[in-house]
């Protein structure tokens, strides 16, 4: 998606690390239009798919899922990073945070992700595919359907693309960056 990748590479910061920091325009900031953008983009490119929801996790996710659900017309659900006290029927999973270097529990109400449900992932990164093998564990835990993930930025430096793929989940990424050495950003043509 080149309007992505040209807006990373004007935009974009990087951090010693393997960091990159897009907050002006995805995941702090965000650009409504771009997002438009990258939700037709998944969109188009799940288009052969059959799928009834779409799911992210908070708080970077949430703006591309609404707009994919909102151009697919599907409701979307996002794991939730703290318990509300007014969650009943949960089921949960421990996610640890590259950019933050931490561990959450994470949790969503089954209310929500049924046995009935076929899903699209959506977020805003891939990097070593923690937050999205904890949603393949909260999907696999409430019996409904991995469908597809789609990410906006892929560190094909880090394991998690290659880890996916390697389990046969259908992985979509926007852009993919393959190297961030020298704080120098290099998107794969």
């Amino acid at each position: 998606m080149e309007l992505l990748k040209k807006r990373i590479l004007e935009d974009g910061k990087c951090f010693p690390g393997g960091i990159l920091k897009v907050d002006s325009f995805i995941n702090h900031q965000i650009d409504p239009v771009l997002m438009k953008s990258i939700a037709v983009e998944f969109v188009k490119r799940f288009s052969g798919n059959r799928f009834n929801k779409v799911m992210t996790i908070e708080a970077s996710g949430i703006a591309p899922a609404i707009m994919v659900g909102y151009l697919m017309e599907l409701p979307v659900v996002f794991a939730k990073k703290k318990q509300p006290k007014t969650m009943e029927n949960m089921i949960s999973t421990t996610i640890h945070s590259f950019t933050k270097d931490r561990e959450y529990q994470v949790c969503i109400s089954k209310d929500f992700l049924t046995q009935e449900d076929r899903i699209l992932f959506i977020d805003d990164f891939l990097a070593n595919g923690n937050a999205a093998n904890g949603m393949i564990d909260l999907i696999d835990q409430a019996g409904a359907e991995l469908v597809g993930m789609g990410f906006i930025i892929e560190k094909a430096f880090q394991k998690g693309g290659d880890l996916l793929r390697s389990r046969y989940v259908h992985v979509e990424s926007l852009a993919i960056i393959d190297s961030l050495d020298g704080c120098k950003i290099q998107i794969r043509e």
